[in-house]
């Protein structure tokens, strides 16, 4: 019975399924899209059949592509029904976040006739999670930034500029010795942006050969040059609506730089092989380790494209620049490590601790996360200890001597948990909810004991000075 159906019937079966409906051909192109498909994107139908899907430049989709599948779409190279959040482009150039699920059709032969997807709405879910998440970042505001760990003075100045320039469409530059952050800190720009549901497309240009940088940047088109067997979307347009992150500017020849220039001038790209300008939509946020100025010197940068690139610079400090971050930046990777290994350590001992802020760290943050991976894999017990470390750690003697100076009154001398709070305090660099959580109590508790032993804490020396006074008699 259910053969006799015309087609027409189940066209409004379909029309009345809550999610949008596409269904593709194994080149991609559209075959079919239901109303509440026309609803979301904005498009009608009519202007959609025919056309390949990559007019809504999914960025999973442009990463599948990106990796060299050989079919237009992964699903038709996989052949595997799968589930993904991704990011499409409305027509009206809005992005759109949505769960896509995806599965081939088959004919009785067992060979692949199509593709359907279907597509649920998560932009309120998006939206909820926006204010759940800034309200986190409200809270945890004076431990970090986003991923970002560090409470002292540089840092703080850092998060603020960063959270201004994230509410604006500016080119920003992040300067930084290697191993700072600025990926880190890029994407948290990009995650507090009016563009946060749109993608963010990093391309490291250090990494990416001369001859492949335009494509990559760009794409190109299908025979452009040999090899080009498919058409191919450029991360620039893929980033259309959202940002882009182009890490280690300093290392860009300079035929691409002018190139690059003027993208930023007529907000618009030619793929390799194609004439046809493709205006984009797109934040430029650069980051580089080198001296910009000296490269432009050296004739290795263009000057133009420096002050348009860097209209709101910022810099990261080294972690030689904000050592009083070190402890907090211990204690989050020993948690993280603890939960990614099994392993039961909950901290570092005092003198280890002692070494790490004595250290210079060359390779910064990056350099400490390898330090104490390290350590993890040496330490058999509870606590990281100094034979634990690399020995080149050990080499140089600390020049931060932690001590505890008792004037007057030494009747708390002996007194066992003032010397718990004063090593907790002293491990923790100042930090009394750090203290806390080591001594397993509130930071309330931490308070109290402070004001019982007449603890002042010095935090920028690193020094505990116990100041205990006679009472009056």
């Amino acid at each position: 019975m259910l053969d006799k159906i015309d087609s027409r019937f189940w066209k409004s079966i379909i029309d009345t399924i809550q999610d949008g409906l596409m269904l593709v051909d194994p080149d991609g192109r559209i075959m079919f899209v239901n109303h509440e498909f026309e609803r979301m994107l904005g498009y009608k139908s009519s202007e959609l059949e025919g056309k390949t899907c990559e007019v809504f430049k999914c960025d999973r989709c442009y990463k599948a592509r990106a990796n060299g599948f050989d079919k237009f779409c992964s699903l038709f190279k996989q052949k595997q029904n799968r589930a993904s959040k991704c990011v499409f482009l409305k027509k009206n150039g809005q992005a759109l976040q949505v769960m896509k699920k995806a599965s081939v059709i088959k004919d009785e032969k067992g060979q692949v006739i199509a593709g359907v997807e279907t597509l649920a709405d998560l932009s309120k879910v998006v939206a909820g999670q926006k204010v759940i998440d800034n309200l986190k970042q409200k809270i945890n505001f004076q431990n970090g930034f986003k991923e970002i760990i560090g409470k002292s003075a540089a840092m703080r100045a850092v998060f603020d500029l960063a959270t201004s320039a994230a509410h604006s469409e500016t080119p920003l530059i992040i300067y930084g010795e290697s191993g700072t952050g600025k990926e880190l800190l890029a994407a948290a720009v990009h995650e507090i942006s009016d563009r946060a549901e749109g993608p963010f497309i990093k391309v490291n240009c250090a990494a990416l050969n001369d001859n492949l940088l335009e494509s990559e940047l760009f794409g190109h088109v299908k025979g452009a040059f040999t090899g080009a067997d498919y058409s191919r979307v450029g991360r620039f347009e893929a980033a259309h609506g959202g940002s882009i992150l182009l890490d280690e500017i300093g290392d860009l020849p300079l035929t691409t730089q002018t190139k690059l220039l003027r993208v930023l001038q007529e907000k618009e790209i030619e793929r390799v092989g194609d004439h046809r300008p493709i205006e984009i939509d797109v934040r430029i946020i650069a980051a580089t380790h080198k001296n910009l100025p000296q490269l432009i010197e050296d004739g290795l940068f263009r000057e133009d494209l420096f002050y348009r690139i860097g209209v709101i610079p910022i810099t990261l400090p080294s972690l030689k620049e904000r050592p009083e971050d070190i402890p907090l930046l211990v204690e989050n990777f020993i948690d993280k490590i603890k939960r990614r290994t099994g392993k039961n350590i909950n901290g570092v001992s005092l003198e280890a601790m002692t070494i790490l802020m004595a250290q210079e760290w060359r390779g910064n943050v990056r350099e400490l996360i390898n330090v104490l991976e390290y350590a993890f894999v040496l330490c058999p017990g509870t606590t990281i200890s100094p034979e634990h470390l690399p020995d080149y750690t050990r080499d140089h003697p600390s020049s931060i001597q932690p001590t505890t100076v008792v004037k007057n009154d030494r009747r708390h001398i002996n007194d066992a948990r003032h010397r718990q709070l004063v090593d907790a305090l002293i491990f923790s660099g100042g930090n009394q909810s750090m203290a806390a959580r080591r001594l397993g109590v509130s930071r309330v508790t931490i308070w109290k004991w402070v004001k019982k032993y007449g603890v002042e804490i010095e935090s920028q020396d690193f020094q505990i000075n116990t100041l205990i006074n006679e009472e009056p008699q």
